[in-house]
């Protein structure tokens, strides 16, 4: 951190503590070559995901997209909302620790049935069935004899 008086490249922290909200650190530092003392704040840095979807187009990752696809899949089926919000929570999580920035929609897709295959069986074949576009019965038995190990 440079020093805002002389400009000298090192200083040493003498004080941090958190801020009253919680979301920075508030370092108190000296500046090795002039002595003079500043403050500054350490926030973590959010980089946002980005979908690239299957024409090429862009668009910010919505969690709340995810989630009410996973509900409408789910729908009249035993599963609370609460199951179903961490699972979006851990596919977000996955996409974060991912390091990629821009994810395809496959990837995506392929995370929501994972999970859902976790959870609910006749949930995974049902977003299985919009997500693959099944055109004939064929490819529909397909996707249920994977899904029995078949």
């Amino acid at each position: 951190m440079r020093c805002p008086y002389c400009a000298y490249p090192e200083s040493k922290v003498i004080d941090s503590r958190p801020t009253d909200e919680n979301n920075s650190i508030r370092r108190r530092r000296e500046c090795l070559s002039c002595g003079k003392r500043f403050t500054t704040y350490e926030t973590v840095e959010s980089v946002p995901l980005v979908v690239v979807k299957k024409d090429g187009s862009r668009q910010s990752f919505d969690r709340q997209k995810i989630l009410n696809g996973m509900v409408r899949a789910c729908d009249k089926r035993s599963v609370t909302l609460q199951t179903l919000e961490q699972s979006v929570a851990d596919i977000e999580q996955r996409l974060l620790n991912s390091m990629d920035r821009e994810i395809p929609t496959e990837r995506v897709g392929e995370l929501v049935m994972e999970e859902l295959k976790k959870i609910d069986q006749v949930a995974y074949v049902r977003f299985a069935s919009v997500y693959r576009q099944f055109q004939d019965i064929d490819s529909f038995v397909a996707e249920l004899n994977k899904l029995l190990g078949k």
